[in-house]
């Protein structure tokens, strides 16, 4: 069974500049971008409920991964 997170992207301040959707605590997003091991992580049910824009291509893809039924029971 594959588990989905979120992992942030960093600024050059060290704010988040982008949140990113990974499999597995993978350190590749879905979209392919490389993420820090340091940086922040939310649950895959906090994607678009951040203040911080979300990657549109690892929705996408997300999207495609997931199967309905479980996003919408919980």
């Amino acid at each position: 069974m594959n588990v989905y997170g979120m992992r942030a992207e960093l600024g050059r301040d060290g704010s988040v500049k982008t949140w990113h959707m990974m499999k597995d605590g993978a350190l590749t997003a879905l979209c392919g971008h490389d993420l820090d091991a340091a940086a922040p992580m939310e649950h895959d049910s906090a994607w678009s409920h951040t203040k911080e824009p979300v990657c549109h291509t690892c929705g996408a893809l997300y999207l495609r991964q997931v199967p309905y039924e479980s996003m919408i029971s919980g």
